[in-house]
């Protein structure tokens, strides 16, 4: 006799379906009934979301300090890229100021 392979669902499929369940205000039944999966593994991904255990790819299972970190450091990025390009942008526009003024050489 085979084995029934074990179901693989995405990070994306379980935040959508405990969604179902916590925003929407679907019981697990029902909403397990319409994913077409087990309720009882719905009811388990409900109560490690309720736990903030469950792995979600947007991090919605994430403590509030951990996101703002992961916040702060993007927008660190984001400062850092922004200075780079202002600075090269000082150096070309001086570049081509001086290229520009009359009785100068390049």
């Amino acid at each position: 006799m085979s084995k029934i392979p074990k179901a693989m669902y995405t990070a994306e499929f379980r935040a959508e379906a405990v969604k179902l369940v916590l925003q929407q205000g679907k019981s697990p039944v029902e909403a397990a009934a319409a994913l077409n999966l087990p309720p009882q593994t719905l009811g388990n991904w409900v109560r490690l979301a309720k736990k903030g255990q469950l792995k979600t790819p947007s991090g919605a299972g994430l403590p509030v300090a951990a996101l703002q970190d992961i916040e702060i450091a993007r927008l660190r990025r984001e400062l850092a890229e922004a200075r780079m390009e202002r600075d090269l942008l000082k150096k070309v526009t001086a570049y081509f100021a001086k290229e520009s003024w009359p009785g100068t050489r390049s």
